[in-house]
């Protein structure tokens, strides 16, 4: 009888231990515990999650002039859009319930993102944030969890630009710090990049008093930027790059870069991501495609 008696305690040990083992990732989440009676998940001591949920709040670093991915309204001061909600999907994630709300937003700019990350100015930056080498030199990225193609916005009617090369010997705007600037200067390396800002909605403005022929970066901000135009610009719709949109980190932070990995993943197969893709850039007409594949690098 003794010997019954611990053998089935000895199998129903094991089956716990295969299922924290099952249930355990590079994340060092280990298991979940109740407060206030919510779920609220427990990491590794001293691990990026640990602290931040000690401290109660992520700063998360966004752009505030992106329609469809990171917009401030200029009334409500609401700040909306994929990149705002896959950053409050992480504070989901670190905080349980409510764990939305202890998301902090601050503007990040193409030229200071990664400035803010390895200063801490910032926790992570979701800011229409190209994936490149160069980059990853600086900080980690998680993702992939977007793809975007650079292209290039006229004034509609203007049939002169039809694809980059057009681009040589026309003023053409990009903002500071981007990727989509260096790849217009490689592509089209005698158009006039003298006029630059640093945000684009700038580059807008300089489109609409003449001061510049044409701007160029990522297709889904020129979308927002032809919806917001009132009919005033049109997309050229030549794409002549893919800008896969990562989350930036500190660099060699492994344990938070897999954990957002985890969480991506997650959100993308349980159809959390398509719901906030449709609310965010489908409202814009733009049709849903599945992220790319997530590089664990």
């Amino acid at each position: 009888m003794r010997r019954s008696i611990i053998g089935r305690l000895s199998g129903v040990l094991a089956a716990g231990l295969l299922f924290a083992a099952c249930g355990s990732s590079d994340t060092s989440s280990t298991d979940t515990t109740k407060a206030g009676g919510t779920t609220v998940s427990t990491f590794e001591a001293g691990s990026t999650m640990d602290v931040l949920q000690k401290k109660g709040k992520l700063i998360a670093g966004v752009k505030f002039d992106q329609r469809g991915f990171g917009l401030k309204s200029a009334t409500s001061g609401t700040i909306e859009g994929l990149d705002v909600d896959i950053a409050k999907q992480i504070g989901l994630a670190i905080f349980g319930p409510g764990g939305d709300s202890k998301v902090e937003f601050k503007e990040s700019i193409s030229a200071n993102r990664e400035t803010f990350i390895q200063n801490g100015d910032v926790d992570i930056v979701a800011a229409t944030y190209t994936i490149n080498d160069a980059r990853k030199e600086k900080v980690s990225f998680a993702g992939p969890y977007f793809s975007a193609k650079q292209d290039i916005m006229v004034k509609k009617g203007d049939t002169s630009i039809k694809g980059v090369s057009d681009l040589n010997g026309k003023k053409v705007c990009s903002v500071q710090g981007s990727t989509s600037l260096k790849n217009l200067q490689s592509k089209a390396p005698q158009a006039d990049t003298s006029i630059t800002f640093g945000k684009y909605t700038e580059c807008a403005a300089a489109l609409d008093d003449g001061r510049v022929q044409a701007v160029t970066t990522d297709n889904v901000i020129l979308i927002g930027l032809v919806a917001d135009s009132g009919g005033k610009f049109a997309l050229v719709n030549a794409p002549f790059t893919e800008e896969p949109y990562g989350i930036g980190l500190k660099k060699e932070d492994t344990a938070f870069r897999a954990f957002i990995n985890d969480l991506l993943e997650k959100i993308e197969k349980d159809g959390t991501y398509k719901q906030l893709f449709d609310k965010s850039l489908g409202k814009d007409g733009l049709p849903y495609s599945e992220p790319p594949a997530i590089n664990r690098y």
